[in-house]
C-alpha cells in the first residue's frame, strides 16, 4: 500500500483563552493560574494518501483552521505525531510574509524562499505568477500601494504555481471579482487532475460533493464521520437539524 502523504496520530491540541492583550503578554513571564482553555483538537487521527481531495466541514470553533495550521506547519500539537511527506501550499493567509516596502516581484522571491525553493525555480515560475495575478504594472510597485485584493490575488497566484504536492484551501476565501474567482476554481481544479493533494474546507455541501469524494467532520475538536462525502455530508446536515430543534 501507498504511504501516506498526510499522518495524524492522536492529535491533540488546546489554547488558553485570555482577556486581553494585557493577560497574555503577563502570561510570557507569569503561568496563569487555573486558565481558560480550549480544546482545539483532541486525539484526531487520520490519513491522506497521494492525489486524495479531502473535504474538512464542521461548524465554527469545530478545529478545522487548527488541524489545517498544523498541516502547514504554523502551529504544533500538545500531544500525538504529524508527518506531512511533501511541499505543501496553503490558501489561507495569503498576505502573511509579505514585505510592503517591497515591490510584487521582489515579494515573489521572498515568498519562494520562505516556502524553501531555489532561486532557479523562482526565476522559472516567476512570468507564470505574474500572468495569473494580472496586477499589470504595479507587479514593479511597492506592495504598500496595493489594495487589500490585489495583495491577494498576489499571495493566491504565487501559491497555486508552485507547483506543490499538498494544496490546502479555504473556500471562504475571497479573491478579486467573479472572473478572477471563477479563474482561481479553475486552477484549483486543474491542480487537483495532475494528482496534488488538495484539502479543501467549506460550509457550501455542493462545493465540497463537487471537489472531494471524501470527507472528514469535526465537532468541538473530534472526528465524527471520516468517508464518502456524501455519508459524511448527511451524517454533517443532520446533526446541525437536531441542534436547531434542541435550542427550540
Amino acid at each position: 500500500m501507498a504511504e501516506p502523504i498526510i499522518t495524524f496520530k492522536n492529535v491533540s491540541k488546546t489554547y488558553i483563552l485570555y482577556k486581553n492583550d494585557q493577560a497574555r503578554f503577563k502570561a510570557l513571564f507569569i503561568k496563569p493560574r487555573n486558565p481558560k482553555t480550549n480544546k482545539a483538537l483532541n486525539n484526531v487521527s487520520f490519513e491522506i494518501y497521494r492525489g486524495e481531495s479531502v473535504g474538512i466541514v464542521g461548524n465554527n470553533g469545530a478545529g478545522k483552521s487548527t488541524l489545517l495550521k498544523m498541516i502547514t506547519g504554523v502551529a504544533f500539537p500538545d500531544e500525538g505525531d504529524i508527518i506531512v511527506n511533501g511541499k505543501v501550499a496553503a490558501l489561507l493567509e495569503l498576505t502573511a510574509g509579505f514585505s510592503l516596502e517591497m515591490t510584487g516581484r521582489e515579494n515573489i522571491y521572498l515568498k519562494g524562499y520562505i516556502l524553501g525553493l531555489e532561486d532557479n525555480y523562482i526565476k522559472e515560475i516567476e512570468e507564470k505568477i505574474i500572468d495569473f495575478a494580472q496586477l499589470g504594472d504595479y507587479i514593479d510597485q511597492p506592495v504598500r500601494t496595493y489594495s487589500s485584493g490585489m495583495k491577494m490575488r498576489l499571495g493566491f497566484a504565487i501559491n497555486v504555481n508552485i507547483e506543490p504536492d499538498v494544496l490546502v484551501v479555504d473556500e471562504a476565501l475571497s479573491v478579486g471579482d467573479a472572473s478572477f474567482k471563477r479563474k482561481c476554481k479553475d486552477k484549483i481544479k486543474d491542480i487537483m487532475q495532475k494528482g496534488t493533494t488538495v484539502l479543501y474546507v467549506s460550509h457550501n455541501a455542493d462545493s465540497v460533493k463537487e471537489i472531494c469524494p471524501r470527507a472528514i467532520y469535526l465537532k468541538k475538536g473530534t472526528i465524527i464521520h471520516d468517508g464518502p462525502t456524501a455519508e459524511t455530508l448527511e451524517i454533517y446536515n443532520a446533526d446541525k437539524q437536531s441542534q436547531k430543534s434542541n435550542k427550540k
